[in-house]
This record gives C-alpha cells, sequence and structure tokens, in this order.
C-alpha cells in the first residue's frame, strides 16, 4: 500500500522539533568553565562580556569571594580541585599554589607582551600577571576637618596617637590587599622572623587601628561614607569613590607603596583545558586589557592603560620591591604572627 503523503502542517512541525533538538544538542555542548575569582563584583559583568563576543561558545562561572578565603578554598579543595580556572588573584597566592603542584604549565598566545616582572619566570608559565593594584589610603577630608586630624603623607604618620581610633585596614588573612601592605612594610623596614623593625611599625599602627576588615575595599568604602577618617585600601576603589563624589582625598605614602598582581592560572586537572586556554589566550590579550586598563594604572601589557584621574603618573615607580617567591613561601609563618599579635581587632563575619 503506497504511504500517504504528509500533511504540510505536520511536515513543518517535524521540522520544527528536529531545529529544537538541534539547537538542544548545541546548548548541551557548550562549555562551562568554573572561574575561581576575587575580581571586584562591578568588574566581572565587563569581563565576561568582552570574552563572551570572542568566544560566545564557552559559559563562565563565577565563585567570587575575597583572596585570602579564594586561595584557602582552592588549598583546601587540592585533592579534588573544583575550579577550572583562577582569575584576578593576587600572584602571590598564585605562586603558592604553583609551589603546591596546583596549576597547569601555558603560555598564552600573548605572552610575549606580557613585561617579565609581571608573570611566572619559568618559560612556560603556571600563571602571569593581569594588572597591578596596589596601595591607597583614602582620607575622608570632611570627617578630618571636624575632628582636626592632619592629611598623612606617610606610613609613618599613621602611628601618631592624632590617628587614634580613626584607621581601619583589611585583614591580611583574608584580603590580597591586606597581605601585601604587610609584605610592603616587611620589606621596607625588615622581618626578623617577628622582630623586625616592621613588625615594630605594625604594633604602633595597631594600637590606631578601629577594626581590620575582611575586604579590602571596605576601608575606602568606610572612610568615603565618613565612618572613620583613614582607610588603608588600593587604588582602583579609590579612585572609583573618589570619581562618584566621595569627599575623600587619595594618599600614597612616600617610603613605597605594597602591591600584587591579579592574576591568571589554570588549574592543573581540569576536565576542559581546552576551554580554558582559549581564556587563558583572550585574557593575555591586548582587548583583555585595555578593559583592565578602565579600573588599574598599570596593566601587564605596558603602554595600555590610559590614566587614572586621581592616581599619579609614576604609580609604577613607586611601588615596592616584591619578590612573589618569598610572599608565598612565608605566607602561613607572616599571617600566623600578624593573627597572634593583631586579630582581635578583626570585625566579626
Amino acid at each position: 500500500m503506497p504511504a500517504r503523503p504528509v500533511p504540510r502542517l505536520l511536515a513543518r512541525a517535524i521540522a520544527a522539533a528536529g531545529l529544537a533538538l538541534l539547537a538542544c544538542g548545541a546548548y548541551a555542548q557548550k562549555a562551562q568553565l568554573l572561574v575561581y575569582t576575587a575580581l571586584e563584583t562591578d568588574q566581572l559583568k565587563a569581563y565576561q562580556e568582552g570574552f563572551n563576543k570572542a568566544h560566545p561558545e564557552i559559559e563562565l562561572k563565577w565563585v567570587r569571594d575575597s583572596t585570602g578565603v579564594i586561595t584557602a578554598k582552592l588549598l583546601a579543595e587540592k585533592a579534588n580541585p573544583q575550579a577550572d580556572i583562577v582569575m584576578g588573584v593576587a600572584a602571590s597566592s598564585l605562586a603558592l599554589l604553583d609551589r603546591q603542584g596546583m596549576l597547569e604549565p601555558y603560555a598564552p598566545l600573548n605572552l610575549d607582551a606580557i613585561m617579565s616582572q609581571y608573570r611566572d619566570k619559568k618559560k612556560v608559565p603556571a600563571w602571569w600577571g593581569m594588572d597591578v593594584w596596589g596601595a591607597t589610603v583614602c582620607f575622608n577630608t570632611i570627617e578630618a576637618q571636624k575632628k582636626n586630624i592632619p592629611k598623612p603623607e606617610t606610613w609613618q604618620d599613621l602611628t601618631k596617637p592624632v590617628y587614634k581610633g580613626q584607621i581601619v585596614m583589611p585583614n591580611p588573612a583574608s584580603s590580597g590587599t591586606g597581605y601585601f601592605d604587610v609584605t610592603a612594610w616587611l620589606s621596607l623596614w625588615g622581618d626578623e622572623g617577628g622582630k623586625g623593625k616592621g613588625w615594630k611599625y605594625m604594633d604602633a599602627l595597631h594600637e590606631n587601628v578601629a577594626q581590620y576588615t575582611h575586604s579590602g575595599s571596605k576601608p575606602c568604602n568606610m572612610a568615603a561614607a565618613g565612618e572613620y577618617v583613614v582607610g588603608i585600601s588600593f587604588e582602583y576603589r579609590g579612585n572609583t569613590n573618589k570619581a562618584k563624589g566621595a569627599p575623600i582625598e587619595l594618599v600614597f605614602p612616600k617610603e613605597g607603596l605594597g602591591w600584587d598582581l591579579e592574576a591568571f592560572g589554570i588549574m592543573k586537572g581540569t576536565k576542559k583545558l581546552e576551554a580554558a586556554k582559549k581564556l587563558a589566550d583572550w585574557a593575555s590579550s591586548k582587548d583583555a586589557m585595555l578593559l583592565y586598563g578602565k579600573n588599574f594604572a598599570i596593566t601587564a601589557q605596558p603602554g595600555v592603560a590610559a590614566p587614572l584621574a586621581n592616581v599619579p603618573k609614576d604609580y609604577e615607580a613607586r611601588l615596592v620591591k616584591m619578590d612573589f617567591g618569598w610572599a608565598a613561601d612565608n605566607r602561613e609563618r607572616i599571617l600566623e604572627e600578624w593573627k597572634k599579635r593583631y586579630d582581635g581587632k578583626t570585625e566579626k563575619r
């Protein structure tokens, strides 16, 4: 018996169903990368959109927290890694992960454009920098005038009695900003296993600190809101708060500025290595660096970042000499000593 012709409407329905199945199949094949990050929440959208313009077939799923929390989470998951990528986490933390054998070495397409001082020294690097973020003191001019408190010019100024109870700074165990402050002071004035002048400086500063926060942004936000006169923070948050009209001046202490890199690494053992390499290639590109340069004065590729209105042109020259290997190797010891001395003023979670 001859087959009956399929009615036109039914044929169209079958065709539409087939296309829907194909679309579902394509969607199901879309790679998803789990990215652990300490990037500021207000930066993530632009970076994700920039990457998805180049690679719409790859979805990014972010897990965001402060640097210390993300570092601790990665170390706790060492035996069973969950993340595919670490992006926008301190280079000092990535150097520690590398020493633990947790990163997959990869030379992204744009590696040669990244300055040597802003990347892992190995030929095929385990990590490389995106941009520099560095120390800035946010100083509330209105509250300072009310309390007759002078504008500080140096780190040492902040140990003077006039600042007692008026300073907030990040806890180095949870904040990458706090950790680079501590390592900078130890580099400037000496560590000596807890007996150096760097620790004596922090003892004196501690007398004036009202609170240690879990976020590097929060001290500047608190100063901008007038809760405290002085917030030890970093230049991105200081610049954005001032640009929004906050009554703050940005101070760049004369002795030198602590800093770290927002850095990128691929986690060893990821099952999405090809997709991870695509993100690495994009994140090291000039297109990505232009996005980083909207937030930070220094990008890992030179000559990309436009000047930031409230950051001095010689900002890079003010950065202290930073040894990421030393910061990684001594992290546990430094944080234990810091907690023993100062943790009593840390904010409650």
